[in-house]
């Protein structure tokens, strides 16, 4: 009986033993199935607003992904709609609201993250510190980028500067041109000035022009690294509660951290601050694109601020997380 007992307990363990070497190699062959599906490439392209964010999310999930291959390319909010909608991109990078016709169309989305437009002057501005002094008004950039019934300094700002003001805006179809036409009620098409291609083509000519005055996203204006402005730009505050100061509650834009904050806590209008989407045509059927966004709206989330975005709140992350269940 007891070498019975014996061998009846050795078959146990054995089978025991059996059973967890077996539910390793399962789980081996679901992380090498997982492996293998991560693999492939993803194509993006549209917004330069969210082309910074996106360079970084890229080269941080293809360190954890080594086989995927991700290529990103600015052109424009427009430029991102039109080749995710016509399937030439996975994604679409896009910088303002989705339209109920690009909905119709199969514009599937999901918002990323959160910046702002802001308005750009030279730094060597004669009337510069008048303005970050007073600000201006609403009405006044109107008067300025729609109507153009302001032409020089001096009407603006009633000083002896009468140079004209070299007003700049996009020349492509953008979500930042777009977002401070909506701010002043219009679209982007309203805008007033001289068409430069892309962020980085606007940002320059202002720093260009002693008399300029334009418009850019957040990463185009602030250095990620020193948190501070880029050299030759300067930004003109706006009047909220147009008494001509701007009080303390109106005065965010010495650092990046700080428009962060305004952007995050409202007291920067929105528009023109707004959400950044990233669009396919119909929902994603590329499980490398999907393990993309949810990683993207999970722990992608950590790199956002240190990239000069506003990080979403968890609430509206999850709402986003669903449209991918």
């Amino acid at each position: 009986m007891n070498i019975r007992i014996l061998i009846n307990i050795t078959v146990v363990i054995y089978l025991f033993l059996a059973g967890c070497k077996n539910k390793v190699s399962d789980n081996k062959s679901i992380n090498n199935t997982e492996q293998q599906e991560l693999q492939g490439e993803i194509s993006i392209s549209g917004a330069f607003a969210l082309y910074p964010m996106t360079i970084k999310w890229a080269n941080e999930f293809q360190k954890i992904h080594p086989e995927v291959r991700i290529n990103i390319s600015a052109g424009g909010a427009g430029k991102g709609m039109t080749d995710a909608l016509s399937q030439m991109v996975d994604l679409g990078m896009v910088s303002r609201g989705i339209s109920e016709e690009e909905i119709k169309k199969g514009a599937w989305f999901v918002a990323v993250t959160k910046d702002a437009v802001l308005p750009t002057i030279n730094v060597e501005n004669p009337v510069l510190n008048t303005l970050k002094t007073k600000g201006l008004t609403r009405q006044k950039f109107y008067n300025i980028f729609i109507t153009e019934k302001i032409k020089t300094w001096r009407e603006l700002v009633e000083a002896q500067l009468k140079s004209l003001i070299n007003v700049y805006t996009r020349s492509d179809a953008c979500g930042a041109a777009e977002m401070w036409a909506k701010y002043l009620g219009k679209n982007q098409e309203n805008l007033k000035g001289i068409g430069v291609f892309g962020d980085p083509g606007i940002a320059d000519a202002v720093k260009k022009d002693k008399f300029s005055i334009g418009y850019n996203n957040v990463c185009y204006i602030y250095d990620i690294k020193t948190r501070k402005k880029f050299s030759g730009l300067e930004i003109i505050p706006i009047d909220l509660n147009e008494n001509t100061r701007i009080d303390t509650m109106e005065n965010f834009y010495n650092s990046l951290d700080e428009i962060i904050e305004a952007v995050k806590n409202g007291k920067y209008p929105s528009p023109p601050a707004r959400e950044l989407f990233l669009v396919s045509k119909g929902k994603p059927s590329k499980n490398i694109v999907k393990e993309f966004l949810r990683w993207i709206l999970s722990e992608g989330q950590k790199y956002v601020n240190e990239c000069g975005y506003v990080e979403l709140p968890k609430q509206k992350l999850e709402l986003e997380l669903q449209k991918l269940r």
